[in-house]
């Protein structure tokens, strides 16, 4: 079956599921209720992961590279805190998106841009969801604004000294589910998507990411064009991802890929934030103290 077959019986089925409307009023009020309830957990304990990454591993005189997503926001508000109140001196922060950098100016937080050169020592970012072990993590799923970059993103985590996700309990997890954004090269990106596609024949769906208006497989009469000038494709995986190292290596070795939204890093920590408190996991081997410590 040729991938425009596929993909538009991946069209259909996925048009149908969203414009159904199969619940009654009463069922969704109370839907919305427990959501609710759920969202201002997750924020309130959210807040204490962020916090927690700041106090425990931020110190004066760092430069850090801030990241991007609701947890870091919160970690970047607090750290603003502390170096307001005289808790925090002498602290760089190397933004990794427009976002993180408007987000730290409002919190007063001096600011350096970032260079191939850059010495940071610690970077802390939200990750769209983390294998359980390896920490290797997908980033880029949410809607890129103005001039945000993934592969800026990725260079600014990979060149910190240490790096820590803050994420919440569902989303660090085993048998990873949903999209891994690709970048690819404008030119010929039908022939590169093809590629994509048959490497991962009945386990994912390839659609190109649109600028405006409904996703689909070829994004539409607009497709988001990034600042490198490259496509986004996002490899929409219908079956769980066993090795997310493995997917993000195959990627890398398909002509026409720039890069991906797959970051592995040792060492590399997570603070999780779950309703029973917060838990922290790192990537270590067991026997290797002396990178354990901050």
């Amino acid at each position: 079956m040729m991938l425009d077959e596929r993909r538009g019986m991946a069209s259909a089925a996925f048009l149908q599921f969203f414009h159904q409307n199969p619940h009654f009023p009463v069922t969704r009020r109370i839907m919305v209720g427990n959501s609710a309830r759920a969202s201002l957990l997750e924020r309130t304990v959210l807040f204490e992961a962020a916090k927690h990454t700041v106090d425990t591993y931020i110190k004066s005189g760092m430069v850090v590279g801030l990241g991007a997503g609701h947890a870091s926001d919160m970690a970047i508000k607090y750290l603003g805190r502390q170096i307001r109140e005289g808790a925090l001196e002498n602290i760089v922060g190397i933004p990794t998106s427009v976002s993180s950098a408007s987000e730290a100016a409002m919190a007063g937080i001096p600011l350096d841009h970032y260079q191939e050169s850059s010495q940071i020592d610690v970077a802390f970012n939200d990750a769209d969801i983390i294998e359980e072990g390896t920490l290797c993590a997908v980033i880029g799923r949410r809607k890129l604004q103005g001039e945000e970059s993934i592969i800026q993103e990725k260079a600014i985590l990979q060149a910190a000294d240490h790096l820590i996700f803050i994420v919440t309990e569902k989303q660090y997890k085993d048998g990873l589910e949903g999209s891994v954004p690709v970048l690819v090269q404008s030119l010929n990106w039908m022939e590169t998507a093809e590629e994509i596609d048959d490497l991962f024949l009945g386990d994912a769906e390839v659609w190109r990411r649109p600028s405006i208006g409904y996703a689909g497989p070829t994004g539409g009469d607009f497709p988001l064009v990034t600042r490198e000038g490259h496509y986004v494709l996002d490899v929409i995986f219908t079956s769980p991802i066993t090795n997310l190292a493995e997917v993000a290596g195959n990627l890398d070795q398909i002509n026409g890929v720039v890069d991906h939204g797959v970051i592995s890093k040792i060492p590399c920590k997570a603070v999780v934030a779950s309703e029973s408190g917060l838990y922290m996991v790192n990537n270590l081997p067991k026997d290797d103290d002396a990178l354990r410590e901050l």
